[in-house]
């Protein structure tokens, strides 16, 4: 957790909301110089911070509304800064919680150095990392609608299906296995839903695929020499990732992608492990796709995975292939180097 220490000579912390915005400004005595609830329109964001515009900074937590204020100072060069939602404990506790108390939490804590720093990403790259996970959520939904229709096979006991129904070409004469009207016509929902959604996958991956390649053409096709990698997951773990310098080192990188464990300790003794929550959800879904299609391409990682499996179990087996491949794409990309399976094996 990095906590941002820089001294301004006024601080200014925002509660932002869907269509409000309540702020405070300190200054270096910790005075608060305006408490004020606004309504979400950038000229009334200037107009407010106009007389402590000089050597001011603006922090917020980190909610899915910050893109149009974190643009905005980018573009009148005000410092801004994000907070991780998960870190800022802080402004949640207390015998009266409201959007004041909460503006002025916010306010102290960067003041005070204690605010905890989430990364602000880049605006030109934003758009195309959320489509990429609006497919991630199409592609559940999707996952979901095919579950449904094999549970509902189970429920009467139909005649199996002859092909693998996640393939589109595989689900034409499905409904035909059930003879009741109603559940022909509940597959036929789900099918038709299915097909719909895979047409939007397509289409979204295939813009994606054309509007994606000018960002680091060369990483793009690096991370592709990883086995269980294509091109669909090389473009998350891009777009996920950013600028790779954030992280100092390859540990910082695999707790960010929730590779790893964290410990809970205390006087020496271990309470368990927490923080599975923190870190980002979208790369610990690429790891794990990528470890599962690693097992299925290489026979050395299926030998790998058996051997731990003796000690750890399966599960965790896989876990510590997961470790072991997040570090090895962050050094692809560190190093400007293509994977090699041998050595990935033998380190």
């Amino acid at each position: 957790m990095k906590f941002y220490t820089k001294t301004h000579q006024y601080y200014c912390g925002v509660d932002l909301h869907t269509k409000t915005q309540y702020l405070c400004i300190l200054d270096q005595k910790g005075t608060i110089v305006l408490h004020q609830n606004l309504p979400n329109r950038p000229q009334a964001f200037l107009k407010a911070i106009q007389p402590f515009r000089e050597n001011l900074v603006v922090g917020i937590e980190c909610i899915f509304s910050w893109y149009w204020l974190a643009d905005l100072c980018a573009r009148e060069q005000i410092a801004f800064i994000l907070g991780h939602a998960l870190y800022m404990k802080a402004i949640h506790g207390g015998k009266a919680k409201s959007d004041k108390i909460d503006s002025e939490k916010i306010a102290r804590l960067i003041k005070g150095g204690t605010f905890p720093l989430a990364y602000t990403y880049p605006p030109e790259l934003r758009p195309v990392r959320d489509l990429l996970r609006r497919r991630r959520m199409l592609v559940r939904h999707r996952s979901e609608v095919l579950a449904h229709i094999k549970l509902t096979h189970y429920q009467y006991n139909a005649r199996f299906f002859e092909k693998n129904i996640n393939k589109q070409g595989n689900r034409q004469h499905v409904a035909e296995l059930f003879s009741d009207p109603a559940v022909v016509k509940n597959i036929q929902v789900d099918l038709a839903v299915a097909d719909q959604l895979q047409a939007e996958i397509t289409q979204l991956e295939n813009y994606v695929l054309r509007h994606a390649k000018t960002v680091d053409p060369r990483t793009f096709y690096r991370l592709q020499t990883v086995p269980g990698i294509g091109k669909i997951l090389a473009l998350t773990i891009l777009y996920e990732v950013g600028d790779l310098s954030r992280f100092e080192t390859v540990q910082q990188f695999c707790s960010y992608c929730r590779l790893v464990k964290c410990a809970k300790e205390s006087a020496g003794k271990l309470y368990g492990y927490g923080g599975q929550k923190i870190g980002n959800a979208h790369l610990k879904w690429a790891f794990s796709e990528a470890t599962a299609l690693f097992m299925r391409e290489s026979q050395q990682a299926k030998d790998y995975v058996d051997k731990l499996s003796v000690k750890h179990g399966k599960g965790k087996a896989m876990s510590i292939l997961a470790h072991k491949l997040g570090r090895a794409v962050y050094f692809v990309i560190k190093r400007k180097d293509a994977f090699d399976v041998n050595y990935f094996f033998t380190s």
